[in-house]
């Protein structure tokens, strides 16, 4: 069977408009359907959805989940995301760097949720991008 791998995550918010002006401002997520209780957005040239659903007794429980994450394409870019997520009214957990020129910031989202932004250098299974190269062969 062919996936397109984890293609989703769906939280439980208590305000579909804070939650997708939080994402949009930091990830520049785009809305695709939105119905009285829902929202989905997707990042722009990807597969991934973001589901969000109005249930505020839920929103920022765990549940088993300890945190989900964005990978960035370019490390310099973890300086932005962290001006972003603060900008956008989350709340800066811990930064550094898995190993020198790795680096990772943890965050938390208007609801709670703790959202890891990491840059990792292109693995052997990581589908190709134009002008990247392998940093693992």
């Amino acid at each position: 069977m062919l996936t397109y791998g984890l293609t989703h995550i769906a939280l439980a918010v208590a305000d579909l408009d804070r939650s997708s002006a939080f994402y949009k401002h930091v990830f520049g997520v785009i809305e695709v359907y939105r119905g009285a209780d829902s929202v989905q957005l997707q990042t722009p040239g990807s597969r991934d959805v973001l589901v969000f659903e109005r249930k505020p007794g839920l929103a920022g429980k765990a549940g088993g989940i300890v945190h989900f994450g964005f990978r960035l394409r370019n490390p310099e870019d973890i300086h932005e995301a962290a001006r972003l997520i603060q900008e956008a009214g989350g709340t800066l957990s811990s930064r550094g760097e898995f190993v020198p020129g790795v680096p990772y910031l943890y965050a938390f989202d208007p609801d709670g949720y703790e959202i890891e932004i990491w840059f990792e250098p292109p693995t052997p299974v990581d589908p190709p991008i134009s002008g990247e190269k392998l940093a693992v062969q």
